[in-house]
């Protein structure tokens, strides 16, 4: 039986993940798994991409079955920037790289952010592509611009695009056309080269793999924005249903037919990234898992189930702070970074790594729900239950508490659902499958969720999460 290989990049490791359709489920093969380990060079923190598309070829390479297809899926907002003979002009930046400090004003002074909002619908990060882009001395000499996904599948097969839900990430494209905002981009005095070209629906084929690759198979362009084929991979079955999906970064939101533009939803800073079939994510980037990735690093890497268990045993009553908050974007000694936050809202900072953890952990919970009441106003929806989708859905821990906050049923599964995802696409590109609808109920038919019913009340903790943060869940509704 062919198989569809997808290469599913993450911010902390890559894999190679073979998917086989058959009976109405997908079956997943990890064939080669392999670290993301970003270099600090002199002149900033950069992501070593020949190393991982090494690493994602040697997977290729693995399989002893034809491959029916290959698929690139990754994180959002970063990019390599290309000459006109398709020679990318330097290792891309690391989106937690510092160079964007004080690009958000920047562009501001351009564009005021009303207008930029009313435009692509994108939440203001200082990681966008549209700041990096603003710090990017090598711009100006840019013919073409390749977001990581881009640029991994055209050194697969030599021909580059821009696929729409990874475009959508980059604060410049029309959330309703989904074509380059080309007006904003000329305003911005951002050049116009690169973006001469709109991108590409998920489900493309762009070509054959290179023959000196050594691998037999077509490339196609999937959701390859990692959460926009996370997303077709949640086993939903209704409308009223928020997705979470959760790893080094969460992300919490809901599918919808259209963008929402309005004054409330910029307030809130509410994103709308593309998905398949134009349907629209409106959700939030909210810190995840990251700050418990950094916390381990610095510890000399234990385990994630040891740290879960120091979590569950620590005191419930650990102190609280916004896991958005800037001073956990850049890599560094995370545990100093959670005291000094607890400490400055005045409470006695987390003691030992257990209370530091569920620290975390339990602030994340807090800060779910807050998000999710926002897109509720935002959207006008009333959600009965989350799906949690991605790596975090195997702690169990975050589970539980994300449950009891929310006091909604959260279905935790399936853990690989961006792999899932891009397979799903890949199969329908190829004609095996049809609408979004036929790749959800497959979704449904190859995973089984673990259920997690809310089991405490979680409102006292949601209460003084608001109080000592200082944040406001919505405004008076006439």
């Amino acid at each position: 039986m062919s198989e569809f290989a997808a290469v599913d990049l993450g911010a902390e490791s890559g894999r190679v993940v073979l998917g086989r359709l058959d009976g109405g489920r997908v079956t997943l093969d990890v064939a080669h798994r392999f670290e993301n380990r970003p270099v600090r060079l002199p002149d900033g923190l950069r992501w070593n991409l020949l190393a991982l598309f090494g690493e994602a070829l040697a997977g290729l390479r693995e399989p002893a079955v034809p491959l029916r297809g290959i698929a690139v899926d990754t994180w959002g907002v970063d990019y390599a920037l290309l000459d006109g003979e398709g020679r990318v002009l330097g290792l891309p930046f690391h989106y937690r790289d510092a160079r964007t400090a004080g690009m958000i004003a920047r562009a501001d002074e351009r564009v005021p952010p009303a207008e930029r909002y009313a435009v692509t619908g994108i939440q203001t990060m200082p990681i966008n592509t549209v700041f990096q882009l603003l710090a990017d001395a090598r711009a100006p000499a840019a013919e073409r611009i390749a977001l990581v996904p881009d640029l991994i599948a055209y050194w697969l097969c030599g021909e580059l695009a821009n696929e729409v839900t990874n475009a959508s990430t980059t604060g410049l494209l029309d959330a309703r056309s989904g074509t380059w905002a080309r007006g904003l981009i000329e305003r911005l005095g951002l050049p116009a080269a690169p973006f001469a070209g709109d991108p590409v629906e998920a489900g493309t084929t762009l070509g054959p793999v290179l023959a000196h690759h050594g691998v037999d198979a077509d490339v196609h362009a999937v959701a390859s924005h990692d959460t926009a084929s996370a997303f077709v991979a949640a086993p939903i079955r209704g409308r009223r249903a928020a997705i979470l999906s959760s790893g080094t970064w969460s992300l919490l939101g809901l599918e919808l037919d259209g963008p929402v533009l309005t004054d409330r939803a910029r307030d809130y800073n509410l994103t709308n990234e593309r998905g398949v079939d134009g349907t629209i994510r409106l959700l939030r980037n909210v810190m995840g898992l990251w700050i418990v990735q950094e916390c381990r690093r610095g510890w000399g890497d234990p385990s994630y189930e040891e740290l879960t268990e120091l979590a569950a045993a620590a005191r419930a009553d650990v102190p609280l702070f916004d896991p958005d908050d800037d001073r956990f974007l850049a890599p560094g000694d995370m545990p100093v970074r959670v005291a000094a936050a607890c400490a400055e809202l005045g409470q006695a900072p987390p003691e030992g790594r257990g209370e530091i953890v569920r620290s975390a952990v339990v602030s994340l919970a807090c800060k779910y729900r807050l998000v999710l009441e926002r897109l509720e106003h935002a959207a006008g929806a009333d959600v009965e239950v989350v799906h949690v989708i991605g790596g975090g859905a195997r702690n169990e821990l975050l589970c539980r508490l994300t449950a009891d906050m929310l006091g909604r049923p959260v279905l935790a599964g399936p853990v690989e659902a961006t792999a899932l995802g891009n397979v799903l696409v890949q199969a329908r590109t190829v004609g095996e499958l049809g609408s979004l609808a036929d790749m959800r109920a497959v979704a449904a038919a190859s995973t089984d969720p673990a259920v997690y019913e809310p089991a405490g009340d979680g409102a006292a903790t949601y209460e003084r999460f608001l109080s000592v943060t200082g944040q406001i869940v919505k405004e008076t509704v006439p």
